[in-house]
């Protein structure tokens, strides 16, 4: 080293000591690829096209809420850069798109995708590259598995919690029934059946018609006249809006009028009971544990308030009542919270070390009396759901939070 270097040094490192250096010199933050002291970047894929457009809206309002956040500050004063692309609910598009959200525009974690069958086939990818798959946009089962999967993490509750809690609905008020059930054949539709199935036990009899459609099919028309003809008596509709929108209108074009269980993907007033007809859809049972825009307790809750402005200013064009925006709203409040704790330390590792540090987090909008919690043994944030029933015009609660 040059005496010249050695005396730039210690003049440093006595300007260090003195005070003279600005704060920012002397505690510079620590990074990965994706973040840095202006920015963090995040990569998300949602379907603005294609059979599962209805979900579109999610990715709409995530960017509506970053945006927001943005004007206000940001995150300990760094901007938040959401690139959001469109897979079209296609899995092949999904590994593309991911892979270029990665090693091109090196965004820092993925956050929110939404899928089952998308995220899994770039679940394995993630996670050899040690890239956060952050809260999932999905409640597949094995989002939650932290030991295969240590990069990845779901957010809400499983679809196999769900169908065990219609299980024991049904128990409770149909022990003799005869269950008919319409399952979109894929990750969701299987990881929600399963559930269903364990959690009837030793009753699993009871489902006599198990139909399966899939995603690229017109209708799921036929599957209905199907379990009508078969005499069920208990409907488990396990369908994305499309078809839950199709299947709530046929069920009353054939006269039929069975006990109702309704995916909670699909249970958005705006996306899929108006489509279907509000009347249709009266007696519509489905779970939930993000809060009604139209419930008693949203009309005094300030983070309700704050998304309502929030939706009339970053994406007035957005239905502020679609149970789908909400979800977003919660969602992206709960990244905020984890990005919040990593401080200055945006390291990968740093974001799941946080993402898996959540302790009694009351997530804005979530349904009052569900808290947050996570640790590195338990990768689901959300873990209970009330059963509400849809009365013609709103949902409302008839169940208590229940652990699936």
């Amino acid at each position: 080293m040059n005496e010249s270097r050695r005396r730039a040094l210690k003049v440093g490192a006595a300007a260090a000591l003195s005070g003279t250096l600005p704060l920012a010199a002397l505690a510079k933050g620590r990074y990965d690829v994706g973040a840095n002291d202006k920015e963090i970047k995040l990569g998300n894929l949602e379907p603005y096209s294609g059979p599962a457009s209805a979900y579109g809206t999610c990715g709409k309002a995530l960017d509506a809420f970053f945006k927001k956040l943005n004007a206000e500050g940001g995150i300990n004063g760094r901007q938040i850069n959401f690139i959001s692309l469109d897979d079209a609910y296609n899995p092949a598009k999904s590994v593309e798109l991911t892979r270029k959200l990665v090693e091109q525009e090196e965004v820092l974690c993925m956050f929110s995708s939404l899928g089952s069958s998308q995220n899994i086939a770039v679940q394995k990818y993630l996670n050899a590259r040690k890239v956060p798959q952050l809260f999932v946009g999905a409640g597949t089962t094995r989002f939650g598995d932290h030991k295969n999967f240590p990069w990845t993490m779901g957010w809400q509750p499983s679809y196999q919690a769900e169908g065990r809690i219609f299980a024991r609905h049904i128990l409770e008020n149909h022990p003799n029934a005869k269950i008919g059930v319409l399952m979109q054949n894929d990750d969701f539709g299987k990881d929600n059946f399963q559930g269903l199935v364990d959690g009837l036990g030793t009753k699993k009899t009871l489902i006599t018609q198990h139909v399966t459609y899939d995603v690229t099919d017109p209708t799921v028309d036929s599957a209905l006249v199907k379990l009508k003809s078969a005499g069920c008596d208990v409907f488990v509709n396990i369908t994305t809006p499309k078809f839950a929108a199709q299947s709530i209108r046929k069920v009353v074009e054939l006269g039929w009028a069975p006990a109702h269980y309704l995916a909670s993907v699909s249970q958005s007033v705006a996306s899929v009971l108006k489509p279907a007809g509000l009347d249709n859809a009266k007696g519509v049972i489905s779970a939930s544990y993000i809060m009604d825009t139209a419930s008693p307790e949203a009309a005094t809750d300030k983070h309700m308030q704050a998304y309502f402005a929030m939706m009339k200013q970053y994406f007035p064009a957005g239905d502020p009542h679609d149970w789908l925006n909400v979800l977003s709203y919660s969602t992206a409040a709960t990244l905020v919270q984890v990005l919040r704790q990593c401080g200055d330390d945006l390291t990968r590792a740093n974001v799941m070390k946080q993402a898996a540090s959540l302790k009694d987090y009351a997530a804005p909008l979530l349904f009052p009396g569900i808290l947050v919690n996570t640790s590195p043994t338990d990768y689901y944030p959300v873990e209970q759901k009330v059963l509400q029933r849809f009365n013609g015009q709103k949902y409302e609660t008839i169940t208590k939070p229940l652990a699936g």
